[in-house]
Parts: structure tokens; C-alpha cells; sequence
């Protein structure tokens, strides 16, 4: 039995998830963290993105409007 969880119940993920659940690919993402529009945490060699950030990422861009 897998104690694994649903993406939507996880509270930290790598860049790569975190590209695959914003459907941007893995450069564009550190790209954001490197420029500080998206917020992440540095343990030792790791990053890890929390659910919250990537929430609050979504929730700052702006629509196109035509």
C-alpha cells in the first residue's frame, strides 16, 4: 500500500510537478524562481515549491482581454 498523494492533497513540489501542474515546462519554472515571481524553498540542494505559492502565482496573472 502507497501512502502517496494526490497532487491536489500535496503540499510541496519539485520544479518538475510543479511544471507539470502549471503545464509549463521545467526551464520556464526555475526561470520564475530565479527572477523571485515565484517563491520556493532551498533545503541543502533541494527546492521544493509550495501548493500556496503556486496558488498564489496563478492567482497574480493577469488575463488577456480583446
Amino acid at each position: 500500500m502507497t501512502t502517496a498523494l494526490a497532487p491536489a492533497d500535496q503540499l510541496l513540489y519539485t520544479p518538475k510537478e510543479a511544471a507539470e501542474v502549471l503545464r509549463f515546462g521545467r526551464s520556464t519554472v526555475y526561470e520564475l524562481m530565479a527572477e523571485g515571481v515565484l517563491k520556493y524553498i532551498k533545503r541543502g540542494r533541494s527546492r521544493r515549491i509550495r501548493r500556496s505559492d503556486l496558488e498564489a502565482y496563478v492567482n497574480s496573472l493577469e488575463p488577456i482581454s480583446h
